[in-house]
């Protein structure tokens, strides 16, 4: 996404606006060190202070981390993953906790809304993600089993509920690598399969599809206080 000349009116909220937007949309990936103050007021049509200014209101929000000395970089791809994220730090056990709440939820109103695409779409996630375990190819796996617990709680059909979901993505995502045992170094522990929780979905039983999110994320938060 190529950045715009701003209007001088209201400069840092449209500075806000165009480098939120650039790192939401992917422009800058997570980890990615963004442009200098200096390369991003030419783009911009703006002065340092300006861009500062701007970089400093969205380090506030955990989109980005500035590093002295060595530049900005993008913690998040969206506010509340970002706020998560300095809110919570490693805490494993309050990541897990939030995902409970929300997906035990989200599954039962995914037994409700569901469509027969939607149920395609879980299987073949779950598909994907057994292939992946079987292969010890961690990352994918973790990313696969995120998508899958997305895809649950958008086939909800709830806006705000999955809007809030997806803005948890990157902590999700960790809390499946942190959880997972296919990761390196990490002794067997039979993992956790969500076949059940696809089929109460697909059959439409919403107590049973709360039932087995909860089951699973209860299991997970024993096997955190264990360790």
């Amino acid at each position: 996404m190529p950045l715009a000349t701003t209007r001088r009116a209201g400069l840092v909220d449209q500075v806000i606006e165009q480098l939120r937007t650039a790192v939401t949309q992917g422009e800058w990936p997570i980890g990615e060190r963004i442009p200098t103050e200096i390369e991003l007021g030419e783009q911009l049509g703006v002065g340092r202070n300006t861009v500062r200014e701007a970089v400093r209101a969205l380090a506030h929000t955990g989109l980005l981390e500035v590093r002295q000395g060595d530049g900005t970089y993008v913690r998040a791809t969206s506010e509340v993953s970002g706020a998560i994220r300095r809110l919570c730090g490693s805490e494993l056990r309050e990541v897990l906790q939030v995902r409970r709440t929300l997906e035990v939820e989200g599954a039962r109103l995914a037994a409700v809304e569901r469509t027969r695409e939607e149920v395609a779409e879980l299987w073949s996630l779950l598909a994907r993600r057994e292939v992946e375990l079987r292969e010890r190819r961690w990352q994918d796996f973790a990313r696969t089993d995120a998508e899958f617990h997305y895809a649950v709680v958008r086939a909800g059909h709830n806006r705000l509920l999955t809007e809030l979901y997806r803005g948890l993505t990157e902590v999700i995502t960790a809390s499946v690598a942190a959880t997972s045992t296919i990761t390196p170094g990490a002794g067997y522990v039979p993992e956790i399969g969500h076949e059940g929780l696809a089929d109460a979905i697909a059959e439409q039983d919403p107590e049973r599809a709360a039932a087995e999110a909860c089951g699973f994320l209860d299991e997970l938060l024993e096997r955190t206080e264990r360790a």
